[in-house]
């Protein structure tokens, strides 16, 4: 169990840095081929590898992590602005002037943004990505961060991991 345990880990940690790996499709496979593993014992593993890599995400958007030279896009204030480039910035006004606002009430209530981080942790609407970035940007606490993050994700991957063994009993009283 201790071996599976720490793929779990890994494979959390991937899924939170890489959204491509999905943690629900692989943590599914694996209690349906070991039903013998603890829910508990996953739901955790699973938080604290979900909470680690979205630490990053966190951080950067909140400035304290510096990001390599490469991520950074170099511009010349006095440059002029290429048509596409102006393109893009005309498309995407609307989203960074909601962005900005968004950003603004979260530093003005944040007690609102740590609900909807808590809110998103459980449930994953809105994307646990979009409010781990949000939650760095409005400057939440490192404490309040980690805190709703662990204790909604064990939540959610707690009851997902015991999913199959609850829905096999559910069917088998159901044939009796």
């Amino acid at each position: 169990m201790l071996t599976w345990l720490c793929v779990t880990l890994g494979v959390a940690i991937g899924s939170a840095l890489l959204p491509l790996i999905s943690i629900e499709v692989f943590l599914l496979g694996l209690v349906t081929s070991h039903p013998g593993m603890s829910p508990w014992a996953l739901g955790a593993v699973i938080a604290v590898g979900q909470i680690s890599g979205k630490m990053l995400y966190f951080l950067a958007a909140r400035g304290s992590l510096k990001l390599p030279n490469f991520l950074h896009r170099k511009r010349d204030p006095d440059a002029e602005v290429s048509p596409r480039r102006a393109l893009w910035l005309a498309k995407t006004a609307r989203v960074r002037g909601w962005l900005s606002r968004l950003r603004d009430r979260c530093h003005r209530h944040p007690q609102w943004m740590i609900g909807t981080h808590a809110v998103s942790s459980l449930v994953g609407i809105p994307p646990f990505m979009a409010t781990t970035v949000l939650a760095g940007l409005a400057d939440m606490s490192i404490t309040a961060f980690v805190t709703t993050g662990v204790i909604g994700r064990f939540i959610r991957f707690t009851v997902l991991a015991a999913s199959p063994a609850l829905f096999a009993g559910w069917m088998h009283l159901h044939h009796h």
